[in-house]
């Protein structure tokens, strides 16, 4: 579905997160259509976590490179 078909009543999503739906059963528990590995890796790239510092975020990066050489 195109935006411009779109119903005006529908969020607008993220085109990577096309057809994910959750909802709660009734035993409580979260379902989902995606799975958590696909909602975190989702998440990682797409929303910048507070917690981190835009220094430490930096020295994480670098660390995450250095690690990613040495296994190569």
């Amino acid at each position: 579905m195109s935006d411009n078909e779109r119903n005006e009543n529908e969020p607008e999503i993220h085109k990577d997160l096309t057809g994910f739906n959750i909802h709660i059963d009734e035993f409580g528990q979260v379902q989902t259509t995606l799975s958590q590995a696909q909602i975190n890796s989702f998440l990682n790239e797409n929303v910048q976590d507070k917690k981190f510092s835009p220094e430490v975020l930096k020295q994480l990066e670098k660390r995450s490179r250095q690690i990613q050489d040495e296994e190569e």
